[in-house]
C-alpha cells in the first residue's frame, strides 16, 4: 500500500513559504512573486534536485526519499535539529513509520525512583499522548489538583480554563506543547488514539487549529514556565525533560528553580503545608 505523503508535503511547503531567497543566500528568480517565501524551482536549485522531483515532493506523490535528498532538503531550508529529525520522520519508509499502543502505560521503574527523590520541586512522568503516569505533590500543588496521574495534559493545558489562568507564559508554552504534538505525530502517524486527541484539540481550541497549520516543530526538552499560583504568587521555572533509556516514549519532566530564590522559598512553603505523596497511575 502507498505510503501517504501529504504531511511531506504540508511540512516542505510551510518551511519554503517561511524562508525567503534572501535570507536562503540566493538572487531571486526573476518574473512576480505571489508569497515572499522560495518558489519551487528556487528550493530545487539549492537542494539539487530537478523541479520535477521536488514538485512531486511537495505533491506527495514521491514515494521513495532518500537519505541524501532529506539532508539536502534540511540544508537548503535550513533546518534546525527537531525540524530534520521530523522531516526524516515524514520521509521514512512504511515499515519505519510509528507504531500503534493498546498495551497500558506504566510509569519506567527507573525514572519513577527519580522523581521520588525530587520532592522539593515539582516533578512528572510524561507518557505517549501527553498521559501523566505519575506526578509529585508539588506539581499538584503549583498547578492544581486537576493535574495528577491518569490525566492528559494537552487536554488540561487547552480545555480546562484554569491553565490559562495558571500559567502566566500560557501562549509561549501552549504552542511549544502543538510543536510537540506535532512532532510525535510525525513519528507515530498510525497511532489512532493520538490522532484523535489531536483532531479534538483542534477542533475545540482555535489556537490549536493556527498552531497546527503552523507545521512548527519543537521537542520541550528546555522550556520556561511561569506560574500564577493563588497563595504564594508568581513562580518562575526552567522545564527540563529527560527521556527514559528504556522507554523513548516517556519523559521525567522537572520544574527547576534557582537555588534559594523566591520560588525557590516559596516551594518550601507550600511543601511544608503536608502535601500528599507522589501518585503514580496503575495503566492508562
Amino acid at each position: 500500500m502507498p505510503v501517504d505523503r501529504s504531511a511531506l508535503g504540508s511540512f516542505l511547503r510551510s518551511r519554503r513559504d517561511g524562508l525567503t531567497p534572501a535570507q536562503a543566500g540566493i538572487t531571486a528568480f526573476p518574473g512576480p512573486r505571489r508569497v515572499p517565501g522560495l518558489r519551487k524551482e528556487e528550493l530545487a536549485v539549492l537542494a539539487g534536485l530537478s523541479p520535477d522531483h521536488y514538485s512531486r515532493l511537495e505533491q506527495g506523490r514521491q514515494q521513495t526519499v532518500t537519505d541524501e535528498v532529506v539532508e539536502a532538503l534540511s540544508r537548503a531550508l535550513q533546518l534546525d535539529q527537531v525540524e530534520r529529525a521530523h522531516l526524516r520522520d515524514l520521509s521514512a519508509p512504511a515499515r519505519r513509520r510509528g507504531t500503534t499502543w493498546e498495551a497500558p502505560q506504566r510509569a519506567d521503574p527507573g525514572l519513577l525512583r527519580m522523581m521520588t527523590t525530587l520532592d522539593h520541586v515539582p516533578a512528572l512522568i510524561v507518557g505517549r499522548r501527553s498521559e501523566i503516569l505519575a506526578c509529585n505533590a508539588l506539581v499538584r500543588a503549583v498547578l492544581g489538583a486537576e493535574v495528577d496521574a491518569g490525566a492528559v495534559l494537552m487536554r488540561w493545558l487547552f480545555l480546562d480554563p484554569r491553565a490559562r489562568q495558571r500559567i502566566d507564559n500560557w501562549s509561549d508554552y501552549a504552542a511549544a506543547a502543538v510543536g510537540a504534538m506535532r512532532y510525535e505525530v510525525g513519528r507515530h502517524p498510525a497511532d489512532r488514539r493520538l490522532l484523535d486527541l489531536v483532531e479534538e484539540l483542534r477542533a475545540t481550541d482555535p489556537d490549536v487549529a493556527r498552531w497546527w497549520d503552523d507545521h512548527g516543530v519543537t521537542d520541550r526538552t528546555s522550556v520556561d514556565k511561569r506560574i500564577a499560583h493563588p497563595v504564594v504568587g508568581t513562580l518562575t521555572f526552567g522545564i527540563e525533560a529527560l527521556v527514559s533509556p528504556h522507554d523513548p516514549e516517556q519523559r521525567l519532566v522537572v520544574y527547576t528553580v534557582e537555588p534559594g530564590s523566591l520560588t525557590a522559598q516559596a516551594l518550601s512553603v507550600l511543601a511544608s503545608w503536608g502535601l500528599d505523596a507522589p501518585v503514580t497511575s496503575g495503566g492508562i
